[in-house]
């Protein structure tokens, strides 16, 4: 698979990460076979959080892959903390207690990622820049990153973080593609013209930060996929004949998407079905066209001024 370095490190990943939020669906044979099936296509960087299945996704994953020290040093670990029940948290005590528990539950001694999950409005940075700094120092995490965050909350964390914040997962897919649309109607007056998260994609590329899409084949907020989907027929139509251009499937084309941007996006997918995990693989190999890629965001509805 294709690779990336994350952010401004020389921490090189696959262009798709496999995101671990369902492995509790799975039995252990069925995990087992999962986790190996993403190594033997490169895909060795899974996403976790500790919100995930209450920490047992974590527990699962680290049996399904029979975590040892050599299997460690052949996979790429990102985890994410600071949800809570009721609240968010990204005080310096929760955020090292979390860690040590996410090192616990996936049997390692290290991090290569940890992002803060949800932006804490109650967020002290002088109190994360101390986590970070402790949590670094120890070798328990190597790199840092956030998750949902829009730039000024990116800026006011690195004016006292030292380390560099190397990716922001957000949500985005071919149907929610508000922060690509913003830019496109720059002073135009319609609904895709409201600049609802600071111009967060420019600034992360301008700031050398991997945006890492999740929910890549959702619409609204967890509603449904769009492939497939009756209520996206054109955008369907279209995907299926630029997929049987390329002799691969929708889910291929949708990943491919997100991938034709320069931005040199992660994208982050959560399916379990073994079939569905390969054809996202596949995305790395297939380089749309600049027509290909606009007709799929005109198909979803999105408008050009």
């Amino acid at each position: 698979m294709k690779t990336i370095k994350l952010g401004s490190s020389s921490l090189e990943v696959p262009v798709v990460a496999v995101g671990c939020m369902r492995i509790n669906s799975l039995d252990k044979n069925e995990a087992e076979r999962f986790v190996q099936t993403a190594l033997e296509q490169g895909a060795n960087f899974f996403d976790h959080a500790d919100i995930y299945g209450g920490g047992t996704c974590e527990e699962i994953f680290a049996d399904a892959i029979h975590m040892n020290s050599d299997v460690r040093e052949q996979i790429i670990l990102q985890s994410k903390c600071g949800i809570r029940q009721g609240m968010f948290d990204f005080s310096k005590e929760h955020i090292l207690n979390s860690v040590d528990g996410i090192l616990k539950r996936l049997k390692t001694d290290y991090l290569d990622v940890l992002l803060l999950h949800r932006p804490d409005a109650l967020v002290e940075p002088e109190e994360v820049a101390e986590a970070f700094e402790q949590l670094e120092s120890s070798g328990k995490v190597r790199h840092f990153g956030v998750s949902n965050q829009n730039p000024m909350q990116i800026q006011l964390l690195k004016k006292f973080v030292k380390q560099p914040i190397v990716a922001n997962q957000l949500q985005l897919s071919i149907t929610n593609a508000t922060m690509i649309s913003a830019g496109i109607n720059v002073n135009m007056e319609n609904e895709s013209a409201v600049n609802r998260d600071g111009s967060v994609l420019d600034f992360c590329r301008l700031n050398d930060i991997t945006v890492q899409p999740w929910s890549p084949f959702q619409y609204g907020f967890f509603e449904g996929v769009f492939l497939g989907n009756d209520k996206f027929p054109e955008l369907n139509k279209k995907i299926d004949e630029i997929a049987g251009k390329y002799g691969v499937t929708n889910t291929t084309i949708a990943i491919a998407w997100l991938l034709r941007h320069p931005a040199n996006m992660q994208p982050v997918i959560g399916t379990m079905n073994l079939e569905r995990l390969q054809d996202c693989i596949k995305a790395s190999d297939v380089t749309l066209t600049r027509e290909e890629w606009y007709e799929i965001y005109r198909a979803a509805g999105n408008i050009l001024p």
